[in-house]
């Protein structure tokens, strides 16, 4: 794949098309003021039908699994571009919308249906895949970042009739206003070390006694994607909440396997965030005057430009290899994945530094907008697996026997 095609870029108008009218007007309210961004998200997700996909393939999924005697006819090969196009131009204004909409209905949504048993995708799952109600897939704690696993605290405890759960969950996209939660913690089991317990994983509802949702936090930046803490003490769940059934069905692979999902797509958010830091300093370029010339006559700003040239063109072609490499049934390798995500991040934190110093005082004000795609890109070395971990990553991938 060397360029979208004419399919990809009438879908790819029709979003943006979207986008300007539907986002933009309420940018300042998602990003600074507090504005749940559901209701827009649920408005996009019925524009283009996602809705209505969400819920032809969950029937035909129940209907396999329900009758498994039965050959499936199976989903059609997807193509990967028409789910990473909607990230790209969202991210060009808001990358905090495809967050929230992705930890909901791809992370927890995708985690009942990947692990849970079939009653627990008939009872929770397709609203989430609709995004009827809102997810969060909880596994952050305030003492745990990169070593997730090690230093999780957060307990299930058997009881008669089900478990009790504790513990608290921080930095949890879409925390404050979850409807359903995915809540990943160890399993309390005599005699066995902390770090050798068990990981498993229940199905949970806002309003269970013992659960408390806190308020939205003040970010750096994604400000239209809420997050926030979970706080469990003593919270008693049936056994039916037990992702998968049992003890053994959601463990440390299972939420491995939902990080890698997580990272999927965040080369496509950086190249929307390139793609807009780009345009918005060539336009700033030719217009602003400065020793009585625009500032794009100068060579150390045409440097800058051609810099971000180089990195759109590098994450496009990035993401470009993905889509084709997902088009013919190819996974990546864990050090091209983690190569891709840090190259990615790396080059967007890049770009919107360099657009920030092309626009010189007014990049540092708001209405200019290059402020707000550095905040937000900042984030994308962060979360989905840190800069530091993906090389560990790769490293790890390419000396191992």
């Amino acid at each position: 794949m060397i360029q979208w095609s004419e399919t990809h870029q009438s879908v790819r108008d029709m979003v943006r098309d979207f986008v300007e009218k539907e986002i933009v007007p309420h940018l300042d309210e998602l990003e600074y003021g507090g504005l749940p961004p559901y209701d827009i998200l649920r408005k996009f997700v019925k524009t283009f039908g996602l809705d209505e996909m969400a819920k032809a393939s969950f029937e035909r999924r129940i209907a396999a699994e329900s009758n498994p005697e039965k050959k499936s006819d199976g989903d059609s090969t997807r193509d990967a571009a028409l789910s990473l196009i909607p990230t790209i131009e969202i991210s060009r204004h808001a990358q905090g919308l495809v967050t929230a909409m992705g930890v909901s209905m791809g992370l927890t949504g995708g985690a009942i249906m990947s692990k849970g048993t079939l009653e627990q995708k008939q009872r929770w799952a397709l609203p989430l895949l609709t995004l009827e109600k809102v997810g969060a897939w909880a596994i952050t704690e305030p003492n745990s970042g990169s070593d997730a696993f090690g230093q999780m605290k957060s307990s299930a405890k058997k009881v008669d009739g089900g478990f009790l759960l504790n513990g608290n969950k921080t930095f949890i996209t879409n925390g404050p206003y979850a409807d359903t939660i995915v809540f990943i913690c160890k399993l309390e089991e005599d005699g066995v070390p902390a770090e050798q317990r068990k990981i498993v994983s229940f199905v949970l509802d806002s309003g269970m006694e013992g659960l408390e949702q806190s308020k939205p936090f003040h970010k750096m930046g994604i400000g239209s994607s809420p997050t926030g803490e979970l706080f469990l003490q003593d919270v008693f769940v049936e056994e039916d909440r037990l992702l998968g059934g049992n003890i053994n069905s959601y463990g440390r692979g299972g939420a491995k396997a939902t990080f890698a999902q997580e990272r999927a797509g965040i080369a496509a958010m950086a190249l929307g965030i390139i793609e807009r830091a780009l345009e918005l300093c060539v336009e700033y370029a030719k217009e602003r005057q400065q020793f009585g010339q625009a500032i794009g006559q100068f060579q150390l700003i045409q440097l800058k430009l051609a810099n971000m040239e180089v990195a759109r063109v590098n994450v496009q072609n990035m993401v470009f290899r993905y889509i084709e490499m997902s088009q013919q049934g190819i996974a990546m390798s864990m050090a091209e994945a983690s190569s891709m995500k840090l190259y990615a991040a790396q080059a967007a934190m890049e770009v919107t530094t360099q657009a920030v110093q092309i626009f010189g005082g007014n990049g540092y004000m708001r209405e200019y907008r290059v402020e707000q795609l550095m905040r937000d890109a900042k984030i994308l070395q962060i979360y989905g697996g840190t800069d530091e971990m993906q090389v560990l990553a790769i490293a790890k991938d390419l000396l191992r026997d």
